[in-house]
């Protein structure tokens, strides 16, 4: 990997990992409603910008139904999932639940046809099915009410993150990732937007909770998702995927530094085991397999 590249994976590891924080700070500040929306506007509005900057507009309109459909489910869902979650399982478990997208990812390819599951990817996923049931089964904290509602909505988030990349992949491939990954907040931000009506902002935000907030958006959505993209295009897209198992690692190393967050040992041990398993479809363990574009 060429320095640029590895500075570009370890930012994103970085910025991944601590976003699981940022969330917290803007889910209180703004309501997890709020916090989805505004991030998804300020992320889609700091892209358009950028791109009219570059002299590369966005060919939104053509896409329209596409890209409603990705904001729906990749965007929205996902961080609907991520900032209802957190604050009531924690950062690290949060961020476990995000390792193992590739997992549902996998089984949703399979049934549209666009995947094939070999032994290996078999088993990577049922080893990530057990490694989900150890995470959630065998807690540190109580097993609450809101505990069990967190646990719904990351695997919810997940289940949408991973609908949505199999549904780009068959109707955007091809397509401009500025006008994909912006047209994609915006949506995801407008269709969030009337939840506001339901889940109001609690109160009124201070300037360091829009610094936050600004923050998510225009760093650790919008431009980690270029530099994403990028990595995809330069490296291919199983190694750059891979990075979500750093952020997992930076996500539960700044939960337990920073907020004090622990896991059991069985979770700790189920965490391995949905890595495991994610590596196992992934293709990232050693073995046979197809040799990856440098």
């Amino acid at each position: 990997m060429r320095p640029r590249d590895l500075a570009a994976y370890l930012f994103l590891a970085v910025a991944w990992g601590f976003s699981f924080l940022v969330v917290l700070k803007v889910v209180h500040a703004f309501g997890w409603v709020g916090a989805v929306s505004l991030r998804a506007l300020i992320a889609g509005s700091t892209l358009t910008v950028l791109a009219a900057l570059l002299g590369r507009a966005l060919k939104l309109r053509p896409l329209l139904w596409p890209l409603l459909v990705v904001g729906a489910t990749t965007v929205a869902g996902q961080l609907i999932g991520l900032s209802y979650a957190t604050p009531r399982i924690g950062t690290a478990m949060a961020a476990i639940f995000v390792a193992s997208i590739p997992l549902f990812s996998m089984i949703i390819g399979r049934l549209w046809g666009i995947e094939k599951i070999s032994h290996q990817g078999l088993a990577g996923l049922l080893l990530g099915v057990v490694g989900i049931v150890m995470l959630v089964g065998f807690p540190a904290q109580a097993v609450t009410e809101d505990f069990i509602h967190g646990c719904i909505a990351s695997l919810l988030g997940c289940v949408c993150a991973a609908f949505g990349s199999n549904y780009a992949s068959l109707r955007l491939r091809g397509q401009d990732p500025w006008t994909v990954t912006g047209g994609a907040f915006l949506a995801g931000g407008l269709l969030t937007l009337p939840l506001l009506l339901l889940v109001p902002v609690p109160q009124l935000p201070q300037a360091i909770d829009w610094l936050y907030l600004a923050i998510s958006g225009a760093v650790m959505s919008a431009t980690t998702y270029v530099l994403y993209f990028g990595l995809v295009e330069r490296i291919g897209a199983t190694r750059t995927i891979s990075v979500e198992f750093v952020v997992t690692l930076v996500a539960v190393l700044v939960g337990a530094l920073f907020l004090g967050e622990a896991l059991s040992w069985l979770q700790a041990l189920g965490a391995v085991v949905i890595m495991l398993g994610c590596m196992l479809v992934l293709g990232l363990l050693p073995g046979r397999r197809k040799r990856l574009p440098s």
